[in-house]
């Protein structure tokens, strides 16, 4: 498939008035001076993002946009309570990318646009606040970071709990050789998700921009039961969209260890068998050397749960052995329970002795301070997209070994592909629909 090279793409995709504004603006923002946002994908994280930034003073939300319609109402509620001041309304995200004025787009998307809307941003000029996971695939996610330098953008993943004080202080002890030399990490993502429902085809319906909600994945017949996380079209799937929160928290506590020697699945689809293609059981053994990563993830286990809300932002510790978002840390002198979003942590010595705690908080403010503040500065965010690049490889190589029948991989860090299966490469770009297609240069 012919990719468009980045003048041609602008001008079928944003128009051509749009060519006057793609090039890196680095228009200083004073300390007093509101920035500007518009804000892409109005479900539920993205109408939060939207409120809770709309809140800040030093920010305006002037747009919001959304394929469908029938989400305006919620999102235009809240923003302009918070600001006092009406929001633009838009379907098309384009008509955001090409209004100077905007400085920032927060791309709150299903996983298939996060990659396209980001690079298309930055090639706009404008800074990006990205949810996780970065991207849909491997290649998209090198294309990502290499918009973000070509660029100069400051491109922010929304994992959040890097910028939590208590995460901090969590890796400082492990530095400090406590808990003598690590081997073996594992994280968890076990909790309890419903079957879809199975329900025929059905009109799209009024208000509703079917097309450009698809964008680069396959515009597949509409199907209101099907969810997009747990098909390959659209998604890394709902494990990969959760466990990445705790496998970045791990490649964090491990002084950012970057890419794996080799990766092996076991599991699949066992337990939810209602058509999804994304497994519900994903266990996978990533090698660094001497150390080695383990993630253990399902989709049916109702007695472990996330950290209840009254748990995260108070000085209590969850249930460890039945909380669905931990980490834990093994070294040959001490032990380590980690959770995200306010879990916390505890330490443990060689004799199974509590010797440390740290209550936790969430740091969905801090983080979004971090954005604010590296957007007057143009320092590198703390979660920044090279650093979410670096995480979702894990969940996209776990994925790849599934998809390729449980093989194990071996990863080659130089050019991020595999050097033992041929046919796992094959999964480390997909197909885009024209004309919404991330070119080689971005």
């Amino acid at each position: 498939m012919k990719s468009l090279n980045r003048r041609e793409f602008m001008k079928s995709t944003v128009g051509a008035a749009a060519g006057l504004t793609v090039l890196s603006q680095h228009r200083a923002h004073a300390a007093g001076e509101k920035i500007i946002m518009g804000v892409m994908g109005l479900g539920g994280r993205g109408t939060y993002l939207a409120e809770k930034f709309a809140q800040r003073p030093d920010v305006e939300i002037a747009y919001l946009s959304d394929p469908n319609t029938r989400r305006f109402a919620r999102a235009r509620e809240v923003v302009e309570e918070a600001q006092d001041k009406r929001p633009k309304m838009v379907q098309d995200f384009r008509k955001i990318l090409d209004d100077g004025s905007v400085d920032v787009l927060i791309n709150a998307t299903p996983d298939h646009w996060h990659g396209l809307g980001t690079i298309m941003a930055c090639q706009a000029g404008k800074d990006v606040f990205v949810e996780k996971p970065l991207a849909h695939n491997i290649w998209e996610g090198r294309k990502m970071v290499e918009a973000a330098r070509k660029y100069k953008r400051v491109v922010q993943v929304g994992m959040q709990s890097r910028t939590s004080p208590y995460t901090w202080k969590a890796k400082e002890y492990i530095q400090s050789g406590k808990m003598g030399d690590i081997y073996l990490v594992r994280v968890f993502n076990m909790m309890r998700h419903s079957k879809q429902k199975e329900t025929p085809n059905q009109p799209i319906p009024e208000g509703f921009d079917y097309d450009m909600w698809c964008g680069p994945a396959p515009k597949l017949p509409y199907n209101p039961s099907r969810r997009w996380l747990n098909q390959w079209e659209y998604s890394c799937g709902p494990i990969a969209g959760d466990a990445v929160h705790q496998l970045d928290l791990a490649r964090y506590l491990m002084d950012d260890i970057p890419y794996p020697e080799t990766v092996a699945h076991a599991g699949g689809v066992n337990a939810l068998r209602d058509g999804r293609e994304t497994p519900d059981t994903q266990l996978a053994t990533f090698e660094y050397g001497r150390l080695t990563l383990l993630m253990e993830a399902a989709l049916w286990t109702p007695y472990i749960k996330k950290i209840p809300g009254n748990i995260r932002d108070s000085d209590r510790f969850p249930n460890w052995p039945f909380c669905s978002t931990r980490v834990e840390i093994l070294g040959t002198e001490g032990f380590m329970y980690y959770g995200r979003h306010g879990g916390g942590w505890q330490a443990y010595d060689a004799k199974g002795e509590l010797v440390r705690s740290e209550y936790g908080r969430q740091a969905d403010k801090e983080h979004q301070d971090n954005f604010i503040d590296c957007i007057r500065t143009r320092k590198k965010p703390n979660a920044d997209v090279e650093i979410g690049h670096q995480t979702v490889l894990l969940c996209h190589i776990a994925n790849i070994s599934y998809r390729v029948g449980n093989l194990k991989l071996k990863f080659d860090p130089q050019t991020e592909t595999f050097t033992n299966c041929e046919k796992a490469n094959q999964y480390l770009k997909r197909e885009y629909r024209k004309p919404w297609v991330v070119p080689d240069n971005v």
